[in-house]
This record gives structure tokens, C-alpha cells and sequence, in this order.
């Protein structure tokens, strides 16, 4: 059999340095100020300037990709899922107001081509240009055995700041209030695993570009209407995994439901195939698709036009979808 190496055994840690190295210029474009650290070390160190803030409050996040990626491997695109790992983490933390700071990412893998790991990692870093934070570190684990050859998983973790006197926890809303939908740039990165069911391999590949977009990253124009109409949005909500149902009743006070009228917005081509393909019931769609809206304010009823006019000189498409009524912290969709 021979001498047993650490490489025979299937990780490569001379190939990993390298690769390390290879990105290091890369993940550079995305530092912000405070970064007080290269990439490599045990630890990365971020420099919170407590003179900007009167009383700060770190807001912390961590989502993967999931399914989407056996997408991207079919389609061999490997860039796009690199922004959803960061989109996830900075729109959830958005929902509380707070501002990206750094992100750390987790990409784990049995053997992959090294440029499909440039690829992700240069997504990664384009998410955090986009949302305005810092890639400054993260972990790159070979995991012989627990993956197949060409397989790989993302997981992203996120630091955030906000005021506590500017933390948005859904406590403000109220009956009459409006709900803002605000669209998405397709699925996102949930629901996958029932796209995967309702298609074959060959129209997955065939719809890769669609299937592949990138989660919309909101961060830079929503808190330039937190700057603005700073009282009147009670609620924040990224529509993700439950979508609808599950993810708007996280905002709501005990006493409200959201009522989300579903003709108040044409919900984009590639949900209504997927409901017409797979044969499935409105409730289900809704509670696992986003169905064209990536995220929701509950606003002052007052202020919801003009919150709409600026999100549309923001380049964001929204709608009123939906109002906050007496309840008991239900979603209806009707």
C-alpha cells in the first residue's frame, strides 16, 4: 500500500494554500475602513468605531444556498450562488434595520476544480461589494467522503450594527397599515428542492439562466428609505423559506394578521409554470415560493406612496400588497 499521506487520503493542503492565495487580491475589493486584518489567520478583526454610533447593537446572521447548488453544478455556473450565500445573511439582517458590517464564508467540498471555487469565492466577494460589507475570512474544508466528486456546500455568516433605538422588531405595526412588496429577481435561493420535482434534468439545464439568477441584495436602497421615512416602516420581512406565511408572521404583534392580496401583483412567468407543471395548490406556492416578491415593509398607510415613489427612483419595483388588520399574528392570503 505504501506510506499513508494526509493528500493520498484526498486533501490537498499545499493545493489549498495556493488556492488561498490565488484570492487574496480578490477578497481585498471588498474591505471596508475598518478591516484591521489580511484573509489567513486565526482570526479577522473588524474595528467597530463606537464614535459613530450612540448605542450600537450587533446584529448576527447565518443561511446557506441549499438546493440551488445541484442547479448550478447541472448548469456548471458556479458565480451567481457565491452572491445568494451573501444575500441570504444581509437581507435577514436588513429586516431589523441594521447595516452589513463583515461576512465570513463556509465552503466545504470532497475535489473541485479550482476555478469553480474562484468562481464562488469572486461571487461571494461581488454580494459583499453590492451590500456594502467586508469579506474577511471564512473557512475552505476538504471533506473527502462526506461530498461526491464536484459537489460542494456554502454557508454564510453575517455581522451587522444598528441603533437600539432604530431596531425594527415589528412592534410599531398596527391595523391599517400597509404592506409593501417589494420584487424579486426570480426564486431566489428557496424552494429548490420542489423545482427539482416539478422539472427533469434536462428542462433544469434548459432554464438554467433564469433558475440561476442571483438573490436580490436590498441592503443599499431599503436603509436609504430607513434614512428617510425612519418612523414609518414598522415592519421589515425577507421572503424566504415559508415564504409568506411563515416569514411576515415573525413581524407581526400577537393581536395582527397580514392580509396579502394576491392580485395586487402579476407574479413572474417562472412561478406560474411552475404551478401549471406541477399541478400545485395556491397555499403551497405561496408558503414556498416568493412568488415575485423578495421582501416586504409594513408601513404608515400615509407614507406608503411615496415610499413606493422612492423605491422606484431606488430601480425597485414594488406594490401596496396587502394591509395589517385585527388578529392573532396570521398571515391571509386571499
Amino acid at each position: 500500500m505504501g506510506k499513508i499521506t494526509y493528500k493520498k487520503s484526498g486533501v490537498d493542503i499545499a493545493g489549498a494554500n495556493v488556492f488561498k492565495n490565488k484570492i487574496k487580491s480578490l477578497v481585498r475589493r471588498s474591505f471596508r475602513k475598518e478591516v484591521l486584518t489580511d484573509i489567513g489567520g486565526f482570526g479577522s478583526f473588524f474595528k467597530l468605531h463606537k464614535n459613530q454610533y450612540k448605542d450600537p447593537v450587533l446584529v448576527s446572521s447565518s443561511d446557506g444556498v441549499g438546493t440551488k447548488l445541484v442547479i448550478a453544478k447541472l448548469v456548471n455556473k458556479h458565480d451567481t450562488v457565491g452572491i445568494d450565500a451573501v444575500a441570504m445573511n444581509v437581507n435577514d439582517i436588513l429586516c431589523t434595520g441594521a447595516q452589513p458590517l463583515f461576512f465570513l464564508d463556509y465552503v466545504a467540498f470532497s475535489k473541485v476544480k479550482e476555478d469553480v471555487l474562484i468562481d464562488v469565492v469572486s461571487g461571494i466577494n461581488k454580494g459583499c461589494i453590492e451590500s456594502g460589507c467586508s469579506l474577511i475570512g471564512g473557512e475552505t474544508a476538504q471533506m473527502p467522503g462526506m461530498y461526491k466528486d464536484g459537489e460542494y456546500d456554502i454557508a454564510g455568516f453575517c455581522v451587522g450594527v444598528v441603533e437600539r433605538n432604530k431596531i425594527i422588531n415589528g412592534k410599531k405595526i398596527e391595523v391599517g397599515d400597509k404592506i409593501i412588496g417589494i420584487a424579486s429577481s426570480g426564486l431566489h435561493s428557496n424552494g429548490y428542492s420542489l423545482v427539482r420535482k416539478v422539472f427533469n434534468p434536462a428542462e433544469l439545464k434548459r432554464m438554467g439562466a433564469e433558475l440561476l439568477k442571483p438573490t436580490r441584495i436590498y441592503v443599499k436602497p431599503v436603509l436609504e428609505i430607513l434614512r428617510q421615512y425612519a418612523e414609518s416602516v414598522h415592519g421589515v420581512a425577507h421572503i424566504t423559506g415559508g415564504a409568506f406565511y411563515d416569514k411576515i408572521s415573525r413581524v407581526l404583534p400577537k393581536n395582527i394578521n397580514a392580509r396579502i392580496e394576491k392580485n395586487s401583483w402579476m407574479p413572474p412567468e417562472i412561478f406560474r409554470l411552475i404551478q401549471r407543471k406541477g399541478n400545485i395548490e395556491d397555499k403551497e406556492m405561496y408558503h414556498t415560493l416568493n412568488m415575485g416578491i423578495g421582501l416586504i415593509l409594513v408601513v404608515n398607510a400615509q407614507e406608503a406612496s411615496a415610499i413606493i415613489k422612492k423605491l422606484s427612483e431606488l430601480k425597485l419595483r414594488s406594490w401596496v400588497i396587502g394591509q395589517a388588520v385585527k388578529g392573532r399574528r396570521k398571515v391571509e392570503v386571499v
